[in-house]
């Protein structure tokens, strides 16, 4: 299992190490440590680059870079998961049951922690037909083929939010309502509830709605997306209904003409089914064992550290820097954030005595012990990691929505022997 969580990494150093003088000059974007300094490695010929571009898309679970076109780091959804990038880059997630404030609106800690994937989701460009005449709401409707497959992934929760301005008029309280549309064996639509949320006519500011079980039927249960229907109402005459833009809700008849920053958009929070696991690609895998016996013997004829009788011995188990610049791979175009991020690596012996800083396992100890009365049965402690955090990134997808992905063991905390 652990040779599976690390088997890209290893790949791509393998891929840097041991082909990489094949074809010095083409671009990387990977930095490594050379012994002295972190420095950047341009020895990677453009076919094995290629390679382990696409395994880093397949790893991101992207099956292609996303054409270039205009992006909006503007718009309400990209500043809404940027916000909720930041807290969770921050660590500020702690308290799993205290509801964060964001620029545009709000979430909850414990929803975005318990994620693996967020997913934020536009208007369509498809309007929805009304087929009830003099409709005070408005139709919504978004657009879902972004929502990832629940094969692989399972909705834990899904919000619309919808922003209002508040007016200058007297103060005044109404619900504002969503319902889910649905069309009947008749023909006739019907209005299921989806969620309310109370404000008043000064309110200016975000409204958020749980729209779980909506999104639920359309995705899981396959009932046919005829969009959300908006109703509000005053709590002075709850039979009458008015227009949302009477209270000051942004309109979004002619989503076109809406200021970017306020744009209706909805929130998926999904959970992998694999718990956030990754492994290497299919072309890394195969050439894993290969690459990687090639390096180890060509280290060991070209080293003469590596004769033990010379007395030399190489350097204990340690965390070393490596580095992947998604700006140097001309990603930023779609990547929104990080332009890079640490990845780290272990390297080194574990030869005896074990030392404090190797945090070796009493395992690790007792392998020592015997390796060195048996060497040629019993190998030496290996050096792995001992803790890794996750990387959450976030980027744009073909259609402008914007999706954060938080991956789990992609950074080496610190090193021992096992």
């Amino acid at each position: 299992m652990y040779e599976k969580k690390c088997l890209f990494m290893f790949a791509v150093l393998f891929h840097i190490s041991a082909y990489g003088m094949v074809a010095a000059g083409s671009p990387t974007g990977v930095y490594m440590d050379n012994g002295v300094q972190t420095v950047k490695q341009d020895l990677m010929s453009v076919e094995e680059r290629n390679e382990v571009e696409q395994e880093i898309l397949t790893m991101f679970g992207v099956p292609k870079i996303p054409r270039k076109s205009p992006k909006n780091l503007d718009g309400s959804a990209p500043q809404f998961l940027f916000d909720v990038y930041r807290s969770i880059q921050q660590d500020g997630l702690h308290d799993r049951k205290t509801r964060s404030v964001s620029e545009v609106g709000q979430y909850d800690d414990r929803t975005v922690q318990d994620s693996d994937v967020i997913v934020t989701l536009y208007l369509s460009n498809h309007s929805p037909v009304s087929n009830v005449r003099h409709e005070h709401g408005k139709r919504i409707l978004f657009e879902l083929n972004d929502v990832p497959p629940e094969e692989t992934h399972m909705i834990t929760s899904a919000e619309v939010h919808l922003y209002q301005s508040g007016t200058l008029s007297s103060i005044k309280k109404y619900s504002v309502t969503l319902y889910q549309v649905l069309i009947t064996k008749n023909g006739e639509k019907e209005l299921e509830f989806v969620d309310t949320q109370n404000t008043t006519t000064d309110y200016d500011g975000w409204l958020r709605f749980n729209a779980t079980g909506a999104l639920v039927s359309w995705t899981h249960y396959l009932y046919p997306n005829r969009g959300l229907y908006v109703s509000v109402h005053s709590h002075d005459n709850e039979d009458h209904e008015i227009k949302p833009e009477e209270i000051g809700m942004v309109t979004w008849a002619d989503k076109h003409q809406l200021s970017e920053s306020k744009k209706p958009f909805m929130a998926v929070y999904l959970k992998s089914r694999n718990g956030g696991n990754i492994v290497g690609g299919p072309s890394l895998q195969k050439h894993y064992r290969r690459r990687r016996r090639k390096t180890i013997e060509s280290s060991y004829n070209s080293n003469p550290f590596q004769n033990i009788a010379d007395g030399f011995q190489s350097r204990s188990c340690q965390i070393q820097t490596l580095y992947v610049s998604f700006r140097d791979l001309e990603w930023q175009d779609w990547i929104i954030a990080p332009d890079g991020y640490g990845a780290f690596y272990c390297t080194g012996e574990c030869n005896f005595p074990l030392n404090a800083h190797m945090n070796a396992t009493n395992h690790a100890i007792v392998q020592t012990l015997v390796h060195l009365m048996s060497p040629l049965q019993v190998p030496k402690p290996c050096c792995a990691p001992t803790k890794m955090a996750q990387q959450a990134v976030l980027f744009f997808l073909e259609d402008n929505n914007v999706i954060l992905k938080k991956y789990k063991n992609m950074i080496v905390k610190s090193c021992g022997c096992h």
